[in-house]
């Protein structure tokens, strides 16, 4: 593991967003974290303070001068965050004070923390391996229940000891392949083919379940992608509206209205969906509109979940002759054909029409946008055709790219190696693919690591974090 040990300098950020606020927490930690707050605070003596424990008093600036009333909470190292002495002042949210606050540490003593500093000494220090440091970034930008839940999982460390436990089991393998060699020449076989095959093809299980797992977890961490497609004044911009509640996109009578892809998220049964509202696909001659055709066609193919929204009163003839142009994109897709304009017209006819045309994993569902009549009853359809896995405190799924590249060639290796146990390979060169799917688990928690996978990972934390 490529980490520094310990720090010598001893760093301070505002911990909280910048702006103004009621109350903002300015974070100090390293090693001379006491002594140099001592020298700016004027409250029981920070020496003899208990960890864990706050108190009232004030900040003066170097010149003795009071710059404001403060709660202090001291964590004495190696029982703190980053594992150092970290004391947080709780100030008044004034822009002013936090900058002077900062202002008066640093002339203490203290440098400025760089973004995610405060977690790198974390990871430094062995308070936590690499996988929970990047979980702490996921769950500050969580937007939805099931994000929070599975990045406070990974803090914890369920991903962590997931791998830990695929360690053990493949550090055992190699053992005995590699003892094996030793006494080849004796003719022993320490290692039994059989149960040997049969613990690779579990640990290659494993493994393939967590790289799948990442299909899911990063539309509960990105957002489920919900194209809404169809003609001109079918109501996909009112229907949009209908879901934000909010009059997100311009509504109109003229055709062509909506030029361009127009995003929005929400949260429908604790998960996060991008809802993206296309341009009315029609022939036109207009240059700008038919970009944004061209954009809709791009975002029908990126989408996970398409509402085809189909204008209730429209011509039968018209309906099946665009089913045309939007079916063959939707082979591998949740498609949900939506009947809009039920508060102008029976839309039974277009239903049964639908009924003839669509695939058999497609599902159809009559609403009035307008009046935002059954509305609520398609986002239920919504929610069911994301078919996300029900994501409770102990759910391990994969979130993080990296951590799914580097589980792609976990798995690659443990293929490798149990084809090799199958055709009868040497056990030097099953061993060789047991040690690189050990490298590639262990990029993931940081037990392997360099410099600057550690610089591209910290280089996205806020800075007090």
């Amino acid at each position: 593991m490529i980490y520094s040990d310990t720090y010598q300098d001893t760093i301070c950020a505002v911990a909280t967003p910048q702006g103004m606020g009621g109350i903002a927490v300015v974070r100090v930690s390293g090693p001379q974290a006491i002594d140099i707050v001592a020298h700016r605070w004027q409250g029981s003596p920070l020496q003899d303070m208990t960890s864990h424990t706050a108190h009232l008093g004030r900040v003066i600036d170097s010149q003795g001068r009071l710059l404001d009333e403060v709660v202090l909470t001291l964590y004495r190292g190696p029982h703190s965050f980053t594992g150092e002495d970290v004391i947080e002042i709780s100030c008044h949210g004034s822009v002013w004070i936090q900058q002077q606050l900062l202002a008066t540490l640093i002339d203490a003593g203290c440098r400025m923390a760089t973004g995610g500093e405060f977690t790198r000494r974390a990871v430094a220090s062995r308070r936590m391996d690499l996988s929970q440091a990047e979980a702490v970034a996921d769950i500050i930008a969580a937007q939805s229940q099931a994000s929070a839940r599975v990045a406070l999982n990974q803090m914890r460390g369920g991903l962590s000891r997931e791998l830990d436990a695929l360690r053990e089991r493949l550090l055992h393998f190699v053992a005995l392949m590699e003892l094996e060699l030793d006494f080849s020449e004796e003719d022993v076989e320490f290692a039994d083919r059989t149960k040997v095959t049969a613990l690779a093809q579990e640990i290659e299980q494993i493994i393939g379940g967590l790289a799948d797992s990442f299909q899911a977890g990063n539309a509960i961490k990105g957002g489920v992608p919900v194209a809404i497609v169809g003609q001109t004044n079918a109501g996909k911009s009112t229907l949009l509206n209908a879901l934000l509640h909010d009059d997100r996109a311009l509504v109109s009578d003229i055709h062509g209205t909506t030029r361009d892809v127009i995003e929005d998220t929400i949260t429908m049964g604790g998960t996060l969906f991008r809802l993206i509202d296309t341009a009315g696909i029609r022939h036109s001659d207009d240059v700008i509109e038919t970009m944004g055709i061209e954009r809709s066609f791009r975002k029908l193919d990126e989408a996970q979940i398409v509402l085809w929204v189909i204008d209730g009163t429209a011509p039968l003839a018209d309906i099946e002759k665009f089913s045309q142009q939007i079916l063959p994109h939707c082979q591998e897709k949740h498609l949900l054909a939506v009947v809009n304009k039920t508060d102008l017209a029976d839309v039974q006819p277009v239903e049964a029409l639908l009924g003839r045309l669509m695939p058999s994993h497609a599902d159809v569902i009559a609403i009035s946008a307008r009046d935002e009549k059954d509305v609520q009853r398609l986002q239920q359809r919504i929610i069911e055709a994301a078919a996300l896995p029900q994501v409770d405190d102990d759910t391990v799924i994969v979130t993080n790219a990296r951590h799914y590249e580097a589980l792609t060639h976990a798995h690659q290796a443990i293929s490798r190696a149990l084809n090799g146990l199958q055709s009868g390979l040497t056990g030097d060169l099953i061993s060789q693919d047991i040690r690189e799917c050990l490298y590639y688990l262990g990029t993931i928690t940081g037990q392997i690591t360099t410099d600057d996978i550690l610089g591209e990972i910290f280089a996205h934390f806020c800075i007090g974090k």
